[in-house]
């Protein structure tokens, strides 16, 4: 059997029970691709399961290896793909919440589960975006139904997922609300934020009015004050862990509807996000880059809120 270098844990814990190994290679069954892997992007889901918490009961018995954003190539189809040949580029989130196993050189897939990569966008960016991009379609565009005219307020706007609900709510006719840090102003107006607002200084209650969707990407107390801002019969979107009942409860007060989401792959979502990078009416921002032996640096800094970074596999 032919071998290829995963990261591997045997156990639940920090970021050091991540190791580099040398496993099987694994091999498409019908209706599957055989990817070899440029490109693996780093999300918080990551880290949560490696401890053992997030979708880590999914994930089947020890050894495990954590990811699930992929960008490659395929390396080879199993009998029935009808949608790729070898060499084609490909990126998706595959089989979450159970393994994909993208930390890896090679990785299978459903191959409805993959899309093909825009010519515009390179791997390295390429594996920044489908969990992010298509949490961030399933918010606004399924579980939100945001249309034309409608106002939205994200908190968290700058994020890895929040960029991407601010620019699909822009594609979708909507005025767009974000808050961020100072820092992070720009950039939101530049992606097409209608009113950008500082958190730290600036209280988002006092600038939008009265809005139709309110999405939390950031936890805390400002998803209260969100629910004060949001009309009757609107609905709030908490994306954080935590007490939703006592949130659903609070909303269901104002006559708010709160509700989360659990990501899941998505061909229509990612297609739709893929159309619109080649249009150039969504843009991606070049992740860090580390290589795949530096992973426990990579998961020791996710702890601490780092950028955007994927690990270079092939490169």
């Amino acid at each position: 059997m032919s071998r290829m270098r995963a990261v591997v844990q045997h156990e639940f814990g920090g970021p050091e029970v991540l190791r580099l190994e040398d496993v099987e290679v694994p091999e498409p069954l019908p209706t599957e691709v055989q990817v070899r892997v440029g490109y693996a992007g780093v999300n918080p889901v990551d880290a949560k399961t490696r401890e053992g918490a997030s979708v880590a009961k999914a994930m089947g018995g020890f050894p495990i290896t954590v990811g699930w954003d992929v960008a490659g190539t395929v390396s080879k189809v199993g009998v029935g793909v009808t949608r790729f040949a070898v060499g084609d580029r490909v990126y998706g989130m595959p089989r979450f919440p159970r393994a994909c196993g993208a930390y890896a050189e090679y990785v299978t897939a459903p191959s409805r589960q993959l899309v093909a990569v825009p010519d515009n966008l390179g791997l390295a960016e390429a594996a920044a975006v489908p969990l992010p991009a298509t949490t961030a379609y399933q918010i606004v565009t399924d579980v939100a139904a945001v249309t034309a005219g409608r106002t939205v307020l994200i908190l968290g706007a700058a994020g890895s997922v929040g960029r991407f609900a601010v620019q699909i709510a822009k594609s979708r006719g909507a005025r767009v609300v974000g808050t961020d840090g100072a820092g992070k102003l720009d950039d939101l107006a530049a992606i097409g934020a209608d009113l950008a607002l500082d958190y730290r200084t600036q209280d988002f209650a006092d600038h939008v009015g009265e809005v139709d969707v309110a999405i939390d990407f950031v936890g805390g107390g400002d998803i209260k004050r969100a629910i004060s801002v949001t009309r009757p019969g609107g609905l709030v979107v908490s994306v954080p862990s935590g007490d939703k009942d006592a949130l659903r409860a609070e909303a269901a007060a104002s006559g708010v509807r709160l509700t989360g989401l659990i990501v899941e792959p998505d061909r229509t979502a990612l297609e739709y996000v893929s159309d619109h990078i080649a249009a150039g009416a969504i843009t991606v921002p070049a992740p860090r880059v580390r290589d795949l032996t530096d992973v426990v640096a990579v998961h020791r800094e996710l702890a601490r809120g780092m950028v955007k970074t994927v690990l270079r596999v092939a490169g």
